[in-house]
């Protein structure tokens, strides 16, 4: 009995603590993304960094629609050298062009979903399901303080952590 009881609680801390600190409200993207006015260059402003990231600047990429798909070049500088790498990204059926899936490495897909997005196209956030993974995207390599800090706020209210945020350096 004792065994079952530890054996119990035990499970209960475990699935406490895998829920932890995850958002209540579920991730939404955008209604709808028009894949052509979508498509060109796309300078990364700041994310919740990546391993494939690490020691990378002026970050930018550029989408290419493809017949079934769509091209994605990420460019960027690694200890002074360039760092490319092109994969694709294909539309998740039935979600207005808003979610993707991204392939750099067959047979892998990550998450690619446009949960923010200026009406004019200027700028994108993009995350994940499960707020792992975050993009703040321009078609400048710069933007205005006052935006930016508008759209940290508004990632803020969406149960993203301001803390894990970094500005990518684009010079």
């Amino acid at each position: 009995m004792k065994t079952t009881l530890k054996s119990l609680l035990a499970a209960l801390f475990v699935i406490v603590g895998c829920s932890a600190g995850e958002p209540k409200t579920a991730l939404a993207t955008v209604q709808s993304v028009d894949l052509d006015r979508y498509a060109g260059t796309w300078y990364e402003l700041a994310s919740y960094p990546q391993f494939f990231e690490k020691g990378c600047s002026n970050v930018k990429a550029t989408y290419t629609a493809k017949t079934g798909y769509i091209e994605v070049f990420n460019q960027s500088i690694k200890n002074g050298m360039a760092n490319d790498i092109k994969g694709k990204a294909f539309v998740v059926k039935n979600s207005g062009n808003a979610k993707l899936k991204v392939q750099f490495f067959w047979p892998f897909k990550g998450n690619y979903w446009i949960i923010d997005l200026a009406e004019d196209y200027s700028w994108a956030m993009v995350s994940d399901p499960k707020r792992k993974t975050l993009w703040i995207l321009s078609r400048t390599p710069k933007m205005d303080d006052t935006l930016y800090n508008s759209l940290i706020a508004k990632l803020v209210e969406r149960g993203f952590e301001k803390e894990k945020i970094v500005k990518m350096v684009q010079e």
